[in-house]
């Protein structure tokens, strides 16, 4: 028995016959690599930037702990297109961003729970996103076809 009995529609693989990344996977990656962008965001905006990055994270910690917890996440921009390279590599690459994504999750709650953070609205709107991330990633069947050989899948 296959493991993956579903049939997707012919849109949903590129013109090499591979299954393209679902829309919200990258969705998912943007959620992780929150603090790459807002990162970015303040390096472009010099001005506004020293007031932007204390705004979300007063404390230096956080910022480092996001920082790191979006190296999968950006990691996986890079790959996820060249997923046919690196096969075994790309198939573990759906574990570790679960990982991430469970400690960001364990993150938000902590926050949530000790109520350290001057948004503590924003902590909860994103332990919910990162426990929604984190269903799809483990959930979701063309994700996880994704993620399969192509030789498993077929």
């Amino acid at each position: 028995m296959k493991p993956y009995p579903h049939r997707f529609f012919p849109d949903d693989y590129d013109h090499h016959g591979v299954l393209r990344l679902p829309l919200w996977f990258w969705g998912v990656l943007i959620l992780q690599a929150r603090t790459w962008i807002l990162f970015v965001m303040a390096g472009v905006s010099q001005q506004q930037g020293g007031e932007l990055l204390p705004l979300f994270y007063p404390d230096t910690q956080r910022f480092w702990y996001g920082i790191l917890l979006g190296v999968p996440a950006a990691l996986a921009f890079l790959i996820g297109p060249r997923r046919h390279l690196w096969p075994r590599l790309w198939r573990a690459w759906r574990w570790v961003l679960s990982a991430s994504v469970l400690a960001a999750l364990g993150g938000s709650l902590l926050s949530l729970w000790q109520q350290d953070s001057n948004l503590p609205a924003l902590d909860g709107v994103l332990a919910l996103l990162d426990a929604l991330a984190l269903a799809y990633l483990l959930l979701n069947v063309r994700l996880r076809a994704c993620f399969t050989p192509q030789e498993e899948a077929a």
